[in-house]
């Protein structure tokens, strides 16, 4: 831990009430979307998988508004985070659709629960040494919603499929959640968007879409909007890469180009007003100008004696 003055150090050994009992909501909702779907209640363990995405965005941002980060909070929120994102998602797919699939259905129920503990492991250990405004890999939350937005969505009747095809269009969108979690892929944080700023008015309308637009149809919604948001780091990781060939390619043709030869001196030209010697030297420019003599001073005045 770098040096800390001592009452840095005592607000990092703190225990805040507020921060962390966001936390525990986001604790409960993670274990209430467990035992709903033990008892069968699929629409409402994707609900609450999404109700905790909300009070894990909430608590961070009201430990920097408050100046109440602790080390007690990180630690306690990445193992929220791993019941909450990692686990529960990963059994109420298993107990929806995944367990007809037999030992396939818990291997991909596993690789998505794996997937979250080294990407929460990842994060805690590069927290200070990667671009704030970009996560690494696609973060849990964002892994959990494409899962239970996917439970919601087909719970809700809103897919003709049936019970097999379900079951493997599960079994990918599990997989691909677990294995994105792990990648590079950079995908937006939203970190950069500060609450206590002032905002333009244009904003507070896109907030009011936005909600009219969730609240028209939440599964659908929800669903889709997190499907963006799970391929947009492969946009992102595609644009640097043709950003830093092109780069590569534009300096490798500056070195590989041949030297510019320097331009060969021009011929000076002259004209019947001009010598090819200076005055310096006792000529003159101008043969008519009796400004000077060949001495290079002014001429003396006439003796008027």
């Amino acid at each position: 831990m770098p040096n800390l003055s001592p009452d840095e150090t005592h607000r990092r050994r703190s225990i805040y009430l507020l921060p962390n009992a966001f936390t525990t909501a986001n604790l409960f909702a993670g274990f209430y979307a467990v035992v709903q779907a033990m008892n069968g209640q699929f629409e409402v363990a994707a609900i609450a998988i999404f109700v905790a995405m909300v009070f894990d965005g909430m608590d961070g941002r009201v430990a920097r508004l408050t100046n109440t980060q602790s080390a007690f909070g990180e630690q306690y929120d990445s193992l929220s985070d791993m019941a909450s994102f990692g686990i529960a998602p990963a059994l109420v797919m298993y107990e929806w659709s995944l367990q007809d699939l037999g030992r396939w259905g818990w291997l991909a129920a596993f690789i998505y629960v794996v997937g979250a503990a080294l990407r929460l492991a990842r994060f805690n250990t590069n927290i200070g040494t990667v671009d704030k405004r970009f996560f690494q890999g696609l973060p849990s939350p964002a892994a959990a919603a494409l899962v239970a937005g996917f439970v919601w969505l087909a719970v809700d009747n809103r897919l003709m499929l049936d019970t097999r095809a379900i079951a493997w269009v599960s079994f990918v969108f599990t997989v691909y959640a677990g294995i994105a979690m792990v990648t590079n892929a950079p995908f937006y944080s939203g970190k950069s968007f500060a609450l206590g700023r002032s905002v333009p008015f244009w904003v507070m309308l896109v907030l009011v879409g936005a909600f009219v637009f969730v609240s028209s149809d939440p599964p659908i919604a929800l669903f889709g909007l997190f499907v963006v948001y799970g391929l947009s780091g492969w946009f992102i990781m595609l644009w640097r890469w043709r950003r830093a060939r092109q780069l590569s390619r534009l300096r490798h043709e500056g070195m590989d180009a041949p030297p510019t030869e320097p331009a060969e001196p021009t011929e000076p030209s002259f004209t019947p007003r001009h010598t090819f010697q200076s005055s310096a030297l006792g000529g003159r420019t101008d043969p008519t100008d009796a400004t000077t003599d060949r001495s290079g001073q002014p001429p003396s005045p006439p003796d008027r004696s």
